[in-house]
């Protein structure tokens, strides 16, 4: 039977203070939601995920989570107990409920890897498992800003997420539920049943506060290795076509010569992050000999180059293109083209450089016959 998480995504992360969902806030480049959401599946444990979303953000989360084996998202209560058992009544309405279902936070996004197959190890004794902390600081009972005493800290654990249980268990403690719990294990600890404590970890936090992202790209960076790589194209410059660069169309009387627009920055980009992911250069992935091609826009070309990173679970850290060129100048479109750049790779335009140089009037580009362009991409790949 296959074993599906309920991913918890419901809460408006008010303590946090964004403008948004704080699950939906970038970590090193993607939404906290989706490295949650691989975190799950890393150890190939879980089959299926199920979101449990907000009201009305169903295709927000499932956008975020594309390419992901998910059921359907469902949308939450009013609070995360509510939400649970809403994910837990959708499954108790599969034609095949599962045997064992696990419960996590959508602002965790850092699982330590073997977590969830120790969790699902306990479930052949107990009805319910979770990883805990113990607690290392002293205790203190507070009241109007003052001590009121110190508590004792034996035998006190921080409980994490992901917490695993048999689903009919889980299902009938929701159920019978006369009180509202902060996790699922009260629940069962409520019904009499024993619930498995197993290790946790420093590093699986959960994103709650605004000085909680720095310390979870401070876990997650270790995980990744930088790659880098260099692309360069060259465009001749004729009549009658439109001068496309870095995804703009720019005012001049010549246009580049080539089988798509010919973009000849957006090309040399495309090269550099092909480079990086050591995956061939843009004519491996569109060949100029298939009629598709012709005069297409390279702004496909880019999202499809990006899209390839995102896939290898990878971060685009930063690019910068040159235009070597004497006319037409670029100064006066070289921020509108950041800006392009930046929204087709789906990256801060403060990631971005787009500048210009010439060649002192010597060469093709000097003699105005053509424009070249060089690019660097530096990314992020899992190690």
């Amino acid at each position: 039977m296959p074993v599906i998480a309920l991913l918890m995504a419901a809460g408006r992360g008010q303590r946090f203070g964004a403008d948004r969902p704080k699950q939906y806030l970038p970590l090193l480049g993607r939404p906290v939601l989706r490295h949650a959401a691989e975190a799950l599946l890393a150890d190939g444990a879980v089959d299926f995920l199920l979101p449990v979303v907000p009201a009305g953000e169903a295709a927000t989360v499932e956008d975020i989570l594309a390419g992901l084996p998910c059921l359907p998202a469902i949308e939450g209560g009013a609070t995360r107990q509510a939400s649970v058992r809403a994910g837990l009544e959708a499954l108790a309405a599969l034609a095949e409920p599962p045997v064992l279902v696990l419960v996590h936070d959508g602002a965790r996004p850092i699982l330590p890897r073997g977590t969830i197959l120790a969790l699902l190890a306990a479930l052949e004794t107990h009805p319910g498992a979770i990883p805990a902390q113990p607690v290392s600081d002293t205790l203190k009972l507070g009241r109007d800003g003052a001590i009121q005493k110190t508590v004792p800290r034996e035998n006190l654990y921080r409980a994490q997420t992901p917490q695993a249980f048999r689903f009919g268990p889980l299902l009938d403690a929701h159920r019978a539920a006369g009180q509202e719990a902060t996790d699922d294990a009260a629940l069962l600890e409520a019904a009499g049943l024993p619930v498995a404590l197993l290790p946790g970890s420093e590093t699986n936090l959960k994103v709650t506060y605004p000085e909680d992202l720095p310390r979870a790209e401070a876990a997650l960076l270790p995980r990744y290795l930088p790659a880098m790589g260099t692309g360069f194209d060259v465009h001749r410059l004729v009549e009658g076509r439109p001068l496309v660069l870095c995804g703009l169309t720019i005012p001049h009387s010549l246009g580049l010569d080539g089988h798509s627009d010919a973009d000849v920055g957006l090309h040399a980009l495309c090269d550099a992050i092909y480079g990086a992911l050591a995956e061939g250069d843009i004519g491996r992935h569109f060949p100029p000999s298939e009629a598709e091609w012709k005069d297409a826009d390279s702004a496909r070309f880019l999202r499809h180059a990006a899209g390839r990173v995102a896939a290898r679970g990878g971060i685009i850290t930063h690019t910068d293109v040159t235009l070597i060129c004497e006319r037409p100048k670029i100064g006066p479109h070289a921020e509108a083209m950041r800006a392009r750049l930046a929204e087709l790779m789906g990256i801060p335009v403060t990631r971005v450089s787009v500048k210009a140089t010439t060649t002192e009037r010597l060469g093709f580009t000097g003699r105005g016959e053509g424009i070249a362009a060089q690019a660097a991409a530096t990314l992020l790949l899992p190690a």
